[in-house]
């Protein structure tokens, strides 16, 4: 199908396509559904079965939570464990909307293939300690798929409190009341983003891995993992998206860099994959996906522009339909990402699933750093939460500034504030200076004065 795609790139051609032969025969589809060739299509690689031992394991005849279940990848996790046969799916997000698209679908797909589950929408914060607690007790729950938190790069470096305090202190709170709740499998969905991070994204999130692993040690019922993937394509926030808005728009596309490279995987496969890897957990494992090969963020835009059967825009075609401009890399953004911290790396049952052994900071070490993170966070003090990411992740590289919002507000009230006071405090001595040297001026004796004295 690539190579076919391949071949029309030249051609000014909108390319369709039809159904699977198979979903024909099946009833699945109609001859004339005809529809758009997707990205998907062009960049995904053929599916690898799942193990249906593996997908079961942590789900069946249990009780299942997600949290950021509404999200891309929770959502796609829910709709893969309820045909897992849970007894119930306890669903938690933020977001009231998000929890109603993905509670209200879960409920169609039950009704739609006769399931027999109860699913639970609730509302919460993961770092709210007593909301969490609450929910552990009351529903018994035996597997954790942990989706929530801050990803999109920019926002969280702009917002750089907020996304410590939910990916790592809130991965800090669920785990240890996973583990006051005897659940026996906690799933960290993490991103490779956390490995060599430049961005409190990426650092926060490998302090949630840190902080899993330094649990295990303690646990002896929970089992901890977690489970690195880079982007997933069409996922809320990518590029995807924001690609075929503009597409939609005339262009231009904007693009970051030239050289730019990410790994993509599809939605379904990352969330098959996180649940398989959960189930071949041993405790404090660091699972790798296979991503495939990385790809040019520039070539997935000129790809895009193809698939929508527009042209591209540049000195050699000048006629083109859309152009792609450069608009530089943004804050905490890296021109590649990794993987891998080590080089130790192996295998599981699984061809496209790797378990890698990375070093991490005993508990007792990074309880102290936590405490230190938490009341830094509370003074809204970045310079001290920066300081202990760089201390406890290592290697974390950041940019030389600090680019949160409201602390670069902050610190540029501050300075102008002291510049009034100095101003304030030199017109006053310039004034206390002239007020004195009238009064002087009054107050010395004249020749009036002393003719006067003397008489």
């Amino acid at each position: 199908r690539s190579e076919i795609l391949e071949s029309l790139e030249p051609y000014p051609v909108h390319v369709q396509t039809v159904p699977d032969f198979q979903d024909l025969i099946s009833g699945k589809a109609q001859v004339d559904d005809v529809r758009d060739i997707d990205l998907v299509d062009l960049m995904g690689r053929s599916a690898v079965p799942h193990d249906p031992e593996l997908m079961q394991a942590c789900i069946r005849d249990k009780t299942v939570l997600v949290t950021g279940a509404g999200g891309s990848v929770g959502f796609e996790l829910c709709r893969n464990i309820v045909r897992c046969k849970p007894v119930r799916l306890v669903l938690v997000e933020i977001s009231e909307s998000a929890l109603y698209s993905v509670n209200k679908e879960l409920n169609e797909i039950k009704l739609a293939e006769h399931l027999e589950l109860d699913i639970v929408p609730l509302l919460g914060n993961v770092c709210d300690g007593n909301r969490v607690e609450n929910i552990l007790s009351t529903y018994k729950v035996h597997t954790i798929y942990h989706a929530a938190a801050y990803k999109h790069v920019p926002m969280v470096e702009h917002n750089m409190l907020e996304g410590i305090r939910n990916n790592a202190l809130g991965t800090s709170v669920l785990a240890l009341a996973a583990m006051r709740a005897n659940v026996q499998s906690f799933v960290l969905v993490s991103t490779d983003k956390a490995v060599r991070p430049t961005n409190i994204m990426g650092a926060s999130k490998r302090f949630a891995e840190m902080i899993l692993q330094a649990l295990q040690v303690e646990s002896r019922y929970t089992r901890f993992s977690m489970v690195r993937f880079g982007n997933v394509l069409d996922s809320s926030g990518s590029v995807v998206p924001l690609f075929r808005e503009q597409i939609r728009r005339g262009g231009p596309i904007t693009v970051t860099h030239p050289e730019i490279i990410r790994y993509f995987m599809t939605i379904p496969e990352a969330a098959e994959l996180v649940i398989q890897a959960g189930s071949e957990a041993k405790g404090g494992d660091v699972f790798v996906l296979d991503m495939g090969e990385p790809i040019k963020i520039v070539d997935l835009a000129k790809r895009m522009i193809f698939l929508f059967g527009r042209t591209f825009r540049d000195i050699s075609n000048p006629n083109g339909d859309i152009e792609i401009v450069y608009s530089g890399l943004r804050p905490g953004e890296k021109l590649y990402e990794e993987l891998l911290v080590g080089d130790d790396v192996y295998g599981t049952s699984h061809p496209r699933i790797m378990r890698a052994k990375e070093g991490f900071m005993p508990l007792s070490q990074l309880n102290d750093n936590i405490k230190l993170l938490s009341q830094a966070i509370d003074r809204n003090d970045c310079d001290t939460a920066r300081e202990v990411l760089l201390r406890v992740v290592e290697p974390y590289a950041p940019g030389e500034t600090i680019d949160d919002y409201v602390w670069n507000e902050n610190q540029l009230i501050k300075s102008l504030d002291e510049n009034e006071k100095i101003t304030k405090l030199s017109v006053r001595r310039v004034s206390r200076g002239t007020e004195e040297g009238s009064v002087g001026r009054r107050q010395r004796p004249g020749p009036q004065d002393n003719s006067g004295s003397d008489a």
